[in-house]
Protein backbone atom coordinates (compact mmCIF):
# COMPACT_ATOMS: atom_id res chain seq x y z
CA UNK A 1 0.00 0.00 0.00
CA UNK A 2 2.76 2.40 0.98
CA UNK A 3 4.74 1.52 -2.14
CA UNK A 4 1.80 2.15 -4.47
CA UNK A 5 1.06 5.45 -2.73
CA UNK A 6 4.68 6.57 -3.17
CA UNK A 7 4.56 5.48 -6.82
CA UNK A 8 1.41 7.55 -7.40
CA UNK A 9 3.06 10.54 -5.74
CA UNK A 10 6.06 10.06 -8.02
CA UNK A 11 3.79 10.14 -11.06
CA UNK A 12 2.07 13.29 -9.77
CA UNK A 13 5.42 14.92 -9.00
CA UNK A 14 6.83 14.20 -12.47
CA UNK A 15 3.88 15.33 -14.53
CA UNK A 16 2.93 18.36 -12.45
CA UNK A 17 6.51 19.55 -12.92
CA UNK A 18 6.62 18.80 -16.64
CA UNK A 19 3.27 20.43 -17.43
CA UNK A 20 3.62 23.58 -15.31
CA UNK A 21 7.39 23.77 -14.84
CA UNK A 22 7.79 26.30 -17.65
CA UNK A 23 5.41 28.77 -16.01
CA UNK A 24 6.98 28.08 -12.62
CA UNK A 25 10.46 28.87 -13.91
CA UNK A 26 9.30 32.12 -15.52
CA UNK A 27 7.50 33.16 -12.32
CA UNK A 28 10.42 32.33 -10.02
CA UNK A 29 12.98 33.84 -12.38
CA UNK A 30 11.22 37.21 -12.66
CA UNK A 31 10.30 37.08 -8.97
CA UNK A 32 13.95 36.56 -8.05
CA UNK A 33 14.96 39.57 -10.12
CA UNK A 34 12.11 41.58 -8.58
CA UNK A 35 13.77 41.25 -5.17
CA UNK A 36 16.11 43.97 -6.47
CA UNK A 37 13.68 45.64 -8.88
CA UNK A 38 14.49 49.18 -7.70
CA UNK A 39 18.23 48.52 -7.93
CA UNK A 40 17.80 47.19 -11.48
CA UNK A 41 15.72 50.31 -12.22
CA UNK A 42 18.68 52.42 -11.14
CA UNK A 43 20.87 50.53 -13.64
CA UNK A 44 18.30 50.91 -16.43
CA UNK A 45 17.52 54.58 -15.68
CA UNK A 46 20.83 56.47 -15.53
CA UNK A 47 19.08 59.81 -14.95
CA UNK A 48 17.93 58.55 -11.54
CA UNK A 49 21.45 57.86 -10.28
CA UNK A 50 21.67 60.62 -7.67
CA UNK A 51 22.74 60.59 -4.01
CA UNK A 52 20.05 59.89 -1.42
CA UNK A 53 19.05 62.94 0.63
CA UNK A 54 19.17 62.15 4.36
CA UNK A 55 17.63 65.42 5.60
CA UNK A 56 13.83 65.73 6.10
CA UNK A 57 11.87 66.42 2.94
CA UNK A 58 10.46 69.91 2.40
CA UNK A 59 6.92 69.46 1.11
CA UNK A 60 6.76 73.00 -0.21
CA UNK A 61 8.46 71.87 -3.45
CA UNK A 62 5.48 69.59 -4.16
CA UNK A 63 2.79 72.21 -3.58
CA UNK A 64 2.86 73.40 -7.19
CA UNK A 65 2.22 69.89 -8.48
CA UNK A 66 -0.63 69.43 -5.98
CA UNK A 67 -2.20 72.70 -7.13
CA UNK A 68 -1.88 71.56 -10.74
CA UNK A 69 -3.66 68.29 -9.94
CA UNK A 70 -6.46 70.28 -8.30
CA UNK A 71 -6.76 72.57 -11.31
CA UNK A 72 -7.38 69.62 -13.67
CA UNK A 73 -9.75 67.94 -11.14
CA UNK A 74 -7.60 64.85 -10.65
CA UNK A 75 -9.36 62.38 -8.30
CA UNK A 76 -6.11 61.37 -6.52
CA UNK A 77 -2.64 62.88 -6.16
CA UNK A 78 0.05 60.57 -4.78
CA UNK A 79 3.59 61.23 -3.58
CA UNK A 80 6.06 58.42 -2.85
CA UNK A 81 8.97 59.74 -0.81
CA UNK A 82 12.61 58.63 -1.26
CA UNK A 83 14.15 55.73 0.62
CA UNK A 84 17.58 54.16 0.84
CA UNK A 85 16.64 52.11 -2.25
CA UNK A 86 14.98 54.87 -4.25
CA UNK A 87 16.74 58.28 -4.20
CA UNK A 88 13.99 60.22 -5.98
CA UNK A 89 10.47 61.22 -5.05
CA UNK A 90 7.67 60.17 -7.40
CA UNK A 91 4.55 62.20 -8.13
CA UNK A 92 1.60 60.58 -9.85
CA UNK A 93 -1.92 61.69 -10.75
CA UNK A 94 -4.40 61.23 -13.56
CA UNK A 95 -5.36 63.82 -16.15
CA UNK A 96 -8.34 62.42 -18.02
CA UNK A 97 -7.24 59.08 -19.44
CA UNK A 98 -3.53 59.91 -19.11
CA UNK A 99 -1.62 58.76 -16.02
CA UNK A 100 1.10 61.31 -15.23
CA UNK A 101 4.31 60.26 -13.46
CA UNK A 102 7.00 62.69 -12.42
CA UNK A 103 10.33 62.07 -10.71
CA UNK A 104 11.69 64.84 -8.48
CA UNK A 105 15.31 65.34 -7.46
CA UNK A 106 15.05 66.59 -3.88
CA UNK A 107 18.55 68.03 -3.95
CA UNK A 108 17.74 70.43 -6.78
CA UNK A 109 13.95 70.44 -6.59
CA UNK A 110 13.78 69.79 -10.33
CA UNK A 111 11.43 67.38 -12.05
CA UNK A 112 13.16 64.79 -14.16
CA UNK A 113 11.67 63.59 -17.43
CA UNK A 114 10.15 60.14 -17.10
CA UNK A 115 12.77 57.56 -18.18
CA UNK A 116 11.77 55.92 -21.44
CA UNK A 117 11.76 52.43 -19.99
CA UNK A 118 9.50 50.30 -17.84
CA UNK A 119 12.49 48.95 -15.99
CA UNK A 120 12.28 45.96 -13.68
CA UNK A 121 9.51 47.44 -11.51
CA UNK A 122 7.36 48.20 -14.55
CA UNK A 123 7.93 45.03 -16.58
CA UNK A 124 9.67 42.16 -14.76
CA UNK A 125 7.75 42.61 -11.51
CA UNK A 126 4.25 42.64 -13.12
CA UNK A 127 5.31 39.69 -15.28
CA UNK A 128 6.05 37.78 -12.08
CA UNK A 129 2.42 37.75 -10.96
CA UNK A 130 0.42 38.31 -14.16
CA UNK A 131 2.58 37.18 -17.12
CA UNK A 132 1.32 40.47 -18.65
CA UNK A 133 -1.89 38.70 -19.68
CA UNK A 134 -4.55 41.11 -18.45
CA UNK A 135 -7.62 39.77 -20.27
CA UNK A 136 -10.02 38.47 -17.59
CA UNK A 137 -7.05 38.12 -15.21
CA UNK A 138 -5.94 35.02 -17.11
CA UNK A 139 -2.28 35.67 -16.27
CA UNK A 140 -3.04 35.91 -12.54
CA UNK A 141 -5.01 32.67 -12.71
CA UNK A 142 -2.16 30.91 -14.55
CA UNK A 143 0.32 32.04 -11.91
CA UNK A 144 -2.07 30.90 -9.18
CA UNK A 145 -2.33 27.47 -10.80
CA UNK A 146 1.46 27.31 -10.96
CA UNK A 147 1.68 28.26 -7.26
CA UNK A 148 -0.74 25.49 -6.38
CA UNK A 149 1.35 23.07 -8.42
CA UNK A 150 4.44 24.17 -6.49
CA UNK A 151 2.74 23.24 -3.23
CA UNK A 152 1.79 19.88 -4.74
CA UNK A 153 5.37 19.36 -5.94
CA UNK A 154 6.78 20.16 -2.50
CA UNK A 155 4.44 17.76 -0.69
CA UNK A 156 4.82 14.95 -3.24
CA UNK A 157 8.58 15.50 -3.33
CA UNK A 158 8.80 14.96 0.44
CA UNK A 159 6.69 11.79 0.14
CA UNK A 160 8.74 10.15 -2.63
CA UNK A 161 12.12 10.85 -1.01
CA UNK A 162 12.72 8.33 1.73
CA UNK A 163 16.10 9.78 2.64
CA UNK A 164 15.27 13.48 2.51
CA UNK A 165 17.87 14.49 5.12
CA UNK A 166 20.69 12.54 3.51
CA UNK A 167 19.72 14.11 0.16
CA UNK A 168 20.59 17.47 1.71
CA UNK A 169 24.24 16.43 2.03
CA UNK A 170 24.55 14.38 -1.16
CA UNK A 171 25.97 15.77 -4.38
CA UNK A 172 28.05 13.64 -6.71
CA UNK A 173 29.25 15.71 -9.67
CA UNK A 174 31.60 12.92 -10.76
CA UNK A 175 28.75 10.48 -11.39
CA UNK A 176 26.82 10.17 -14.64
CA UNK A 177 24.61 13.05 -15.79
CA UNK A 178 21.39 11.45 -14.56
CA UNK A 179 22.71 10.85 -11.05
CA UNK A 180 24.26 14.32 -10.83
CA UNK A 181 21.03 16.03 -11.96
CA UNK A 182 18.97 14.10 -9.42
CA UNK A 183 21.40 15.05 -6.64
CA UNK A 184 21.25 18.70 -7.74
CA UNK A 185 17.46 18.60 -7.85
CA UNK A 186 17.24 17.03 -4.40
CA UNK A 187 19.82 19.36 -2.87
CA UNK A 188 18.24 22.57 -4.17
CA UNK A 189 14.76 21.29 -3.32
CA UNK A 190 15.56 20.32 0.27
CA UNK A 191 17.70 23.41 0.88
CA UNK A 192 14.93 25.80 -0.13
CA UNK A 193 11.91 23.71 0.88
CA UNK A 194 10.56 26.21 3.46
CA UNK A 195 11.13 29.02 0.96
CA UNK A 196 9.28 27.19 -1.83
CA UNK A 197 6.28 26.45 0.38
CA UNK A 198 6.07 29.89 2.01
CA UNK A 199 6.34 31.81 -1.22
CA UNK A 200 3.90 29.66 -3.13
CA UNK A 201 1.40 29.97 -0.28
CA UNK A 202 1.86 33.72 0.32
CA UNK A 203 1.58 34.36 -3.41
CA UNK A 204 -1.84 32.73 -3.30
CA UNK A 205 -2.77 34.77 -0.22
CA UNK A 206 -1.98 38.07 -1.94
CA UNK A 207 -4.53 37.34 -4.68
CA UNK A 208 -6.88 35.47 -2.39
CA UNK A 209 -9.71 37.91 -3.14
CA UNK A 210 -9.34 37.02 -6.85
CA UNK A 211 -9.13 33.26 -6.42
CA UNK A 212 -11.56 32.94 -3.50
CA UNK A 213 -13.71 36.10 -3.23
CA UNK A 214 -16.15 34.26 -0.97
CA UNK A 215 -13.44 34.15 1.73
CA UNK A 216 -13.22 37.94 1.92
CA UNK A 217 -17.01 38.28 1.72
CA UNK A 218 -17.41 35.96 4.71
CA UNK A 219 -15.58 38.51 6.89
CA UNK A 220 -16.39 41.80 5.12
CA UNK A 221 -19.75 42.94 3.74
CA UNK A 222 -18.26 43.72 0.32
CA UNK A 223 -14.96 43.28 -1.49
CA UNK A 224 -14.53 47.07 -1.47
CA UNK A 225 -14.68 47.02 2.33
CA UNK A 226 -11.93 44.38 2.28
CA UNK A 227 -9.72 46.51 0.01
CA UNK A 228 -10.39 49.61 2.13
CA UNK A 229 -9.27 47.77 5.25
CA UNK A 230 -6.20 46.45 3.47
CA UNK A 231 -5.01 49.88 2.30
CA UNK A 232 -6.75 52.17 4.78
CA UNK A 233 -10.17 53.76 4.46
CA UNK A 234 -10.72 55.66 1.22
CA UNK A 235 -12.13 59.13 0.84
CA UNK A 236 -13.63 59.19 -2.62
CA UNK A 237 -16.30 61.77 -1.82
CA UNK A 238 -18.18 63.67 -4.50
CA UNK A 239 -16.93 67.29 -4.65
CA UNK A 240 -19.41 70.15 -4.89
CA UNK A 241 -16.91 72.90 -5.49
CA UNK A 242 -13.36 73.16 -6.92
CA UNK A 243 -10.60 75.79 -6.68
CA UNK A 244 -11.03 75.83 -2.91
CA UNK A 245 -7.93 77.13 -1.08
CA UNK A 246 -6.44 74.56 1.24
CA UNK A 247 -3.87 74.34 4.01
CA UNK A 248 -0.29 74.05 2.67
CA UNK A 249 1.00 70.50 2.59
CA UNK A 250 4.09 71.39 4.65
CA UNK A 251 2.02 72.43 7.68
CA UNK A 252 0.12 69.15 7.79
CA UNK A 253 3.35 67.17 7.16
CA UNK A 254 5.05 68.74 10.20
CA UNK A 255 2.10 67.76 12.37
CA UNK A 256 2.02 64.22 10.90
CA UNK A 257 5.74 63.68 11.59
CA UNK A 258 5.30 64.82 15.19
CA UNK A 259 2.36 62.48 15.82
CA UNK A 260 3.71 59.40 14.04
CA UNK A 261 7.26 59.79 15.33
CA UNK A 262 8.73 58.14 12.23
CA UNK A 263 9.65 59.12 8.65
CA UNK A 264 6.83 59.49 6.16
CA UNK A 265 6.63 57.11 3.23
CA UNK A 266 3.60 58.03 1.14
CA UNK A 267 1.25 61.01 0.89
CA UNK A 268 -2.12 60.63 -0.83
CA UNK A 269 -4.49 63.53 -1.50
CA UNK A 270 -8.08 62.65 -2.45
CA UNK A 271 -9.96 65.22 -4.57
CA UNK A 272 -7.21 67.87 -4.41
CA UNK A 273 -8.35 71.48 -4.69
CA UNK A 274 -11.98 70.65 -3.83
CA UNK A 275 -14.23 71.28 -0.84
CA UNK A 276 -13.89 67.60 0.22
CA UNK A 277 -10.10 67.31 -0.12
CA UNK A 278 -8.54 64.78 2.24
CA UNK A 279 -4.81 64.34 2.86
CA UNK A 280 -3.47 61.01 4.10
CA UNK A 281 0.07 60.57 5.47
CA UNK A 282 1.42 57.01 5.71
CA UNK A 283 4.52 56.08 7.67
CA UNK A 284 7.54 54.38 6.14
CA UNK A 285 7.24 50.63 5.48
CA UNK A 286 10.95 50.00 5.95
CA UNK A 287 10.80 48.78 9.56
CA UNK A 288 7.87 46.35 9.45
CA UNK A 289 7.08 43.13 7.60
CA UNK A 290 3.37 43.99 7.53
CA UNK A 291 3.90 47.51 6.23
CA UNK A 292 2.98 50.65 8.10
CA UNK A 293 -0.41 51.00 9.76
CA UNK A 294 0.56 54.46 10.99
CA UNK A 295 -1.85 56.50 8.90
CA UNK A 296 -3.13 60.00 9.59
CA UNK A 297 -5.83 61.76 7.60
CA UNK A 298 -6.38 65.52 7.53
CA UNK A 299 -9.10 67.71 6.12
CA UNK A 300 -7.31 69.32 3.18
CA UNK A 301 -9.30 72.54 3.46
CA UNK A 302 -9.08 73.21 7.20
CA UNK A 303 -6.01 71.15 8.11
CA UNK A 304 -7.90 69.46 10.98
CA UNK A 305 -6.89 65.90 11.87
CA UNK A 306 -9.92 63.68 11.14
CA UNK A 307 -8.51 60.16 10.97
CA UNK A 308 -6.21 58.28 13.37
CA UNK A 309 -4.66 54.85 12.64
CA UNK A 310 -7.43 52.23 12.71
CA UNK A 311 -7.20 48.91 14.50
CA UNK A 312 -7.17 46.21 11.84
CA UNK A 313 -9.22 43.04 12.09
CA UNK A 314 -7.22 39.89 12.96
CA UNK A 315 -7.73 38.47 9.47
CA UNK A 316 -6.23 41.63 7.97
CA UNK A 317 -3.24 41.47 10.32
CA UNK A 318 -2.52 37.96 9.02
CA UNK A 319 -3.10 38.95 5.39
CA UNK A 320 -0.77 41.95 5.61
CA UNK A 321 1.94 39.96 7.38
CA UNK A 322 1.87 37.16 4.79
CA UNK A 323 1.81 39.69 1.94
CA UNK A 324 4.73 41.60 3.45
CA UNK A 325 6.67 38.37 3.84
CA UNK A 326 6.30 37.78 0.10
CA UNK A 327 6.77 41.36 -1.13
CA UNK A 328 9.77 42.11 1.17
CA UNK A 329 9.15 45.86 1.30
CA UNK A 330 11.02 46.12 4.58
CA UNK A 331 14.66 47.17 4.33
CA UNK A 332 16.99 44.41 5.43
CA UNK A 333 19.85 43.83 3.00
CA UNK A 334 20.88 40.49 4.47
CA UNK A 335 17.38 39.04 4.11
CA UNK A 336 17.01 40.56 0.66
CA UNK A 337 20.14 38.77 -0.57
CA UNK A 338 18.94 35.57 1.11
CA UNK A 339 15.65 35.87 -0.78
CA UNK A 340 17.60 36.37 -4.01
CA UNK A 341 19.80 33.31 -3.48
CA UNK A 342 16.86 31.12 -2.46
CA UNK A 343 14.98 32.33 -5.54
CA UNK A 344 17.91 31.22 -7.68
CA UNK A 345 17.87 27.85 -5.89
CA UNK A 346 14.19 27.53 -6.88
CA UNK A 347 15.12 28.17 -10.51
CA UNK A 348 17.91 25.58 -10.21
CA UNK A 349 15.50 23.04 -8.72
CA UNK A 350 12.97 23.51 -11.54
CA UNK A 351 15.54 23.38 -14.34
CA UNK A 352 17.38 20.35 -12.89
CA UNK A 353 14.03 18.57 -12.53
CA UNK A 354 13.34 19.16 -16.22
CA UNK A 355 16.79 17.91 -17.20
CA UNK A 356 16.57 14.82 -15.00
CA UNK A 357 13.21 13.93 -16.57
CA UNK A 358 14.83 14.20 -20.02
CA UNK A 359 17.95 12.21 -19.13
CA UNK A 360 15.89 9.44 -17.53
CA UNK A 361 13.94 8.95 -20.77
CA UNK A 362 16.51 9.84 -23.41
CA UNK A 363 17.45 6.25 -24.30
CA UNK A 364 13.91 4.87 -24.37
CA UNK A 365 11.92 7.86 -25.66
CA UNK A 366 14.56 10.12 -27.19
CA UNK A 367 13.06 10.16 -30.68
CA UNK A 368 9.38 10.45 -29.72
CA UNK A 369 7.31 13.54 -30.37
CA UNK A 370 6.43 13.98 -26.67
CA UNK A 371 10.08 13.90 -25.67
CA UNK A 372 10.94 16.53 -28.28
CA UNK A 373 8.14 18.74 -26.97
CA UNK A 374 9.46 18.63 -23.40
CA UNK A 375 13.06 19.12 -24.55
CA UNK A 376 12.21 22.16 -26.65
CA UNK A 377 10.00 23.54 -23.87
CA UNK A 378 12.81 23.14 -21.35
CA UNK A 379 15.36 25.03 -23.44
CA UNK A 380 12.90 27.79 -24.29
CA UNK A 381 11.60 28.20 -20.74
CA UNK A 382 14.97 28.08 -18.99
CA UNK A 383 17.82 29.48 -21.08
CA UNK A 384 15.33 31.21 -23.41
CA UNK A 385 13.88 33.51 -20.76
CA UNK A 386 17.37 34.25 -19.38
CA UNK A 387 18.44 35.30 -22.88
CA UNK A 388 15.28 37.38 -23.22
CA UNK A 389 16.05 39.18 -19.94
CA UNK A 390 19.56 40.01 -21.14
CA UNK A 391 18.08 41.27 -24.42
CA UNK A 392 15.81 43.53 -22.35
CA UNK A 393 18.84 44.98 -20.56
CA UNK A 394 20.92 45.35 -23.73
CA UNK A 395 18.07 47.04 -25.62
CA UNK A 396 17.77 49.47 -22.73
CA UNK A 397 21.39 50.54 -23.23
CA UNK A 398 21.39 50.48 -27.05
CA UNK A 399 18.13 52.19 -28.05
CA UNK A 400 18.51 55.96 -28.43
CA UNK A 401 16.27 58.34 -26.49
CA UNK A 402 13.04 59.37 -28.20
CA UNK A 403 13.14 56.57 -30.77
CA UNK A 404 9.87 55.47 -32.38
CA UNK A 405 9.50 52.35 -34.52
CA UNK A 406 6.25 51.15 -36.06
CA UNK A 407 4.46 53.62 -33.83
CA UNK A 408 5.97 52.08 -30.68
CA UNK A 409 7.94 54.18 -28.15
CA UNK A 410 11.28 53.21 -26.69
CA UNK A 411 9.84 51.44 -23.63
CA UNK A 412 7.65 49.22 -25.83
CA UNK A 413 10.60 48.39 -28.08
CA UNK A 414 12.53 47.05 -25.08
CA UNK A 415 9.61 44.78 -24.27
CA UNK A 416 9.42 43.64 -27.90
CA UNK A 417 13.13 42.80 -27.75
CA UNK A 418 12.41 40.60 -24.72
CA UNK A 419 9.61 38.66 -26.39
CA UNK A 420 11.33 38.42 -29.78
CA UNK A 421 14.53 36.95 -28.32
CA UNK A 422 12.50 34.58 -26.15
CA UNK A 423 10.60 33.38 -29.23
CA UNK A 424 13.77 32.90 -31.30
CA UNK A 425 15.53 31.09 -28.44
CA UNK A 426 12.55 28.75 -28.07
CA UNK A 427 12.57 27.95 -31.79
CA UNK A 428 16.29 27.28 -31.61
CA UNK A 429 15.72 24.86 -28.74
CA UNK A 430 13.06 23.02 -30.73
CA UNK A 431 15.12 22.58 -33.89
CA UNK A 432 18.63 22.21 -32.42
CA UNK A 433 18.15 20.35 -29.11
CA UNK A 434 21.54 18.62 -29.09
CA UNK A 435 23.55 21.82 -29.38
CA UNK A 436 20.85 24.12 -28.01
CA UNK A 437 22.03 24.29 -24.40
CA UNK A 438 25.71 24.85 -25.14
CA UNK A 439 25.01 27.42 -27.84
CA UNK A 440 22.57 29.42 -25.73
CA UNK A 441 24.88 29.34 -22.72
CA UNK A 442 27.60 30.94 -24.85
CA UNK A 443 25.15 33.61 -25.99
CA UNK A 444 24.10 34.22 -22.38
CA UNK A 445 27.73 34.70 -21.38
CA UNK A 446 28.37 37.12 -24.26
CA UNK A 447 25.11 38.96 -23.51
CA UNK A 448 25.94 39.40 -19.82
CA UNK A 449 29.42 40.76 -20.56
CA UNK A 450 28.00 43.01 -23.29
CA UNK A 451 25.42 44.51 -20.91
CA UNK A 452 28.17 45.47 -18.45
CA UNK A 453 30.27 46.97 -21.25
CA UNK A 454 27.32 48.95 -22.63
CA UNK A 455 26.56 50.38 -19.21
CA UNK A 456 30.13 51.68 -19.08
CA UNK A 457 30.10 53.06 -22.62
CA UNK A 458 26.70 54.76 -22.46
CA UNK A 459 26.91 56.22 -18.94
CA UNK A 460 30.60 56.30 -18.00
CA UNK A 461 29.81 54.51 -14.73
CA UNK A 462 32.24 51.62 -14.98
CA UNK A 463 32.53 49.12 -12.15
CA UNK A 464 35.45 50.78 -10.32
CA UNK A 465 33.77 54.19 -10.50
CA UNK A 466 30.51 52.76 -9.15
CA UNK A 467 32.30 51.04 -6.28
CA UNK A 468 33.95 54.32 -5.26
CA UNK A 469 30.61 56.16 -4.92
CA UNK A 470 28.14 54.87 -2.35
CA UNK A 471 24.98 55.92 -4.20
CA UNK A 472 26.16 53.87 -7.20
CA UNK A 473 26.64 50.63 -5.26
CA UNK A 474 23.38 49.17 -6.66
CA UNK A 475 24.73 49.79 -10.17
CA UNK A 476 28.02 48.13 -9.20
CA UNK A 477 26.13 45.17 -7.73
CA UNK A 478 24.14 44.80 -10.96
CA UNK A 479 27.35 44.79 -13.01
CA UNK A 480 28.98 42.24 -10.72
CA UNK A 481 25.96 39.91 -10.83
CA UNK A 482 25.98 40.12 -14.63
CA UNK A 483 29.71 39.32 -14.72
CA UNK A 484 29.21 36.36 -12.36
CA UNK A 485 26.27 35.10 -14.46
CA UNK A 486 28.37 35.41 -17.60
CA UNK A 487 31.23 33.46 -16.02
CA UNK A 488 28.89 30.66 -14.87
CA UNK A 489 27.23 30.49 -18.31
CA UNK A 490 30.64 30.32 -20.02
CA UNK A 491 31.75 27.47 -17.76
CA UNK A 492 28.48 25.61 -18.36
CA UNK A 493 28.79 26.05 -22.13
CA UNK A 494 32.23 24.43 -22.05
CA UNK A 495 30.96 21.50 -19.97
CA UNK A 496 27.87 21.07 -22.15
CA UNK A 497 29.88 21.24 -25.37
CA UNK A 498 32.07 18.36 -24.20
CA UNK A 499 29.02 16.36 -23.05
CA UNK A 500 27.11 16.98 -26.28
CA UNK A 501 30.14 15.95 -28.36
CA UNK A 502 30.51 12.71 -26.41
CA UNK A 503 26.79 11.96 -26.82
CA UNK A 504 26.92 12.52 -30.59
CA UNK A 505 29.99 10.27 -30.95
CA UNK A 506 28.39 7.56 -28.81
CA UNK A 507 25.17 7.76 -30.81
CA UNK A 508 27.10 7.48 -34.11
CA UNK A 509 29.02 4.44 -32.87
CA UNK A 510 25.84 2.72 -31.72
CA UNK A 511 24.18 3.34 -35.08
CA UNK A 512 27.20 1.96 -36.99
CA UNK A 513 27.21 -1.18 -34.89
Amino acid sequence: MERSFRRSMGWLHSWAGVVLGGILFAVFWTGTLSVFDQEIDLWMKPSTRVPVISSPVSFSIFQKSLNEAGRIHAPVWRLSLPSDRQPLARLSYREGDVFINRLVNLKTGQRLPEPETLGASGFLYPFHYSLHIRFMNIGIWCVGLAAMSMLVLCVSGVVIHRKIFSDFFTFRPGKNARRMLLDLHNLSGVLGLPFHIIFAFTGLVIFGSVYFPSGAKSVYPTLQAYFDDMSGSSFFLKPKKYDVPGVPLEIMAIQARAILGEPLGIVVVFNPGSDVARVRFIGSESHSVSGSNNTLTFNGVTGVLIGQPLELKPVMHVQRFLSGLHLIRFHHWGLRWLYFLLGLSSCLMISSGFLFWLEARRKTQGGTFGFRIVEGLTIGCVSGIILATLAFFIANRLLPAGIMCFGQPRAALEVWAFYLVWFVASLHGWFCPQRGWACQMIIIAVGAFTAVLLNWVTTGDHLLYSLMHRWLWPVAAMDMVLLAAGAVALWMSLRLSVGAGERIVRSSVEQSL
